[in-house]
């Protein structure tokens, strides 16, 4: 397996989305991740840059909306 350069994770209540790339850009793993197994997939991978991302869902965006 190439070596992970950034690991892009988008946050969510239940299922964290993973995507990881090499030095030269190109995708070495892309999976689904439960909350309970995300702490032990980095734990097996060597340090990188990691980027997170949080989407506010429609219920959170309406409730926003609501309040103001």
């Amino acid at each position: 397996m190439d070596k992970i350069s950034v690991v892009g994770l988008d946050l969510a209540k239940n299922v964290f989305q993973v995507h990881a790339v090499n030095a030269q850009g190109r995708v070495v793993e892309r999976k689904q991740l439960k909350r309970s197994e995300v702490l032990s997939w980095f734990a097996e991978i060597e340090p990188c840059r990691i980027g997170m991302r949080q989407t506010s869902g429609i219920y959170s965006t309406q409730q926003y909306k609501s309040a103001v």
